[in-house]
């Protein structure tokens, strides 16, 4: 292999990167550059931009719909964080094991990553449907008499909640599937010989030993949740009322419902930075130093 591909470090060289970079630079970085000047202009999406200055960042802050919807997604955030990593963490571990069983159940769980976020929006507000769905039946049970979870201004957000962590838990119980697979057995002989318990080796070994793919997992649900609203957009459409109007949704309806892409921009730009801002943070605080390569020489 030339040197210009390996760098005397063993690394790869620089131009193994440049076709990633490229297509970053092209499909990224410039569209958001583009969202970033459009955010200091009015444009309806059909007539010329026109430059606007500061007025749509000062909107942000008179605009209640703004605050709500950004609330309601750190809310979606925070507790699709919880209950998705509650969840898929254990069971990715358990479905690491040996056994028929677990294999078939683990092809069960892994079937709504093959379905697309539109398909399942349109699922489950069938099931959530007072009239014919499930919902008639559990509604009562949680103390909504007619079914009406999704019309519900209590429950319709919660009910968003638990259709998005059904979509995406079983893409992190995959990622800790394979990570708990890469443990080394001798770490568990070890802990069997010295007399430690199930629950001792799981928060001794196998959570330490999973602590990178906590943190990448827990990367990408912030991300992704901060991000997601096809599944409100179809569900709920944000409502009834605002009740689940989160931002990415006030972002869209903002743009492509009231024409005004300008403010819809800047709403852009906020999510871009919160994304972006909480990413840093959780990789930060959980250790992203010590994140370094297993390859010797990395």
């Amino acid at each position: 292999m030339s040197t210009t591909s390996v760098t005397g470090s063993g690394r790869p060289g620089f131009v193994w990167a440049a076709p990633a970079l490229a297509f970053f630079a092209l499909f990224a970085l410039l569209p958001m550059l583009a969202v970033v000047v459009l955010s200091f202009t009015a444009y309806d999406g059909l007539s010329a931009p026109r430059w606007t200055g500061l007025d749509n960042w000062v909107r942000l802050g008179s605009d209640p719909l703004f605050t709500e919807s950004l609330q309601l997604s750190f809310v979606l955030t925070g507790v699709s964080w919880v209950v998705q990593t509650a969840v898929a963490l254990p069971l990715g571990v358990w479905l690491a094991g040996r056994g028929r069983s677990r294999a078939v159940l683990a092809a069960l769980f892994f079937v709504p990553l093959l379905m697309s976020s539109a398909a399942i929006a349109v699922l489950w507000g069938t099931l959530f449907d007072p009239n014919f769905g499930l919902a008639s039946v559990l509604g009562p049970l949680v103390g909504i008499e007619d079914g009406n979870i999704i019309g519900s201004n209590r429950y319709a957000f919660a009910a968003v909640i638990a259709v998005i962590a059904w979509q995406y838990m079983p893409f992190h119980t995959l990622l800790y599937q394979a990570a708990a697979r890469a443990i080394p057995a001798q770490l568990y002989e070890a802990a069997l010989i010295d007399g430690a318990g199930r629950w001792r080796t799981f928060v001794s070994i196998t959570v330490p030993q999973l602590r990178d793919t906590i943190i990448t997992s827990g990367v990408l649900i912030v991300v992704g949740s901060m991000t997601t609203f096809e599944v409100v957009l179809i569900l709920t459409g944000g409502g009834p009322g605002t009740a689940s109007r989160i931002l990415p949704l006030h972002m869209y309806l903002e743009g492509f419902r009231s024409f005004d892409m300008g403010y819809a921009s800047a709403l852009a730009v906020v999510l871009l930075v919160l994304g972006t801002t909480l990413s840093l943070v959780i990789a930060r605080v959980t250790g992203y130093r010590r994140m370094t390569s297993q390859r010797e020489g990395m």
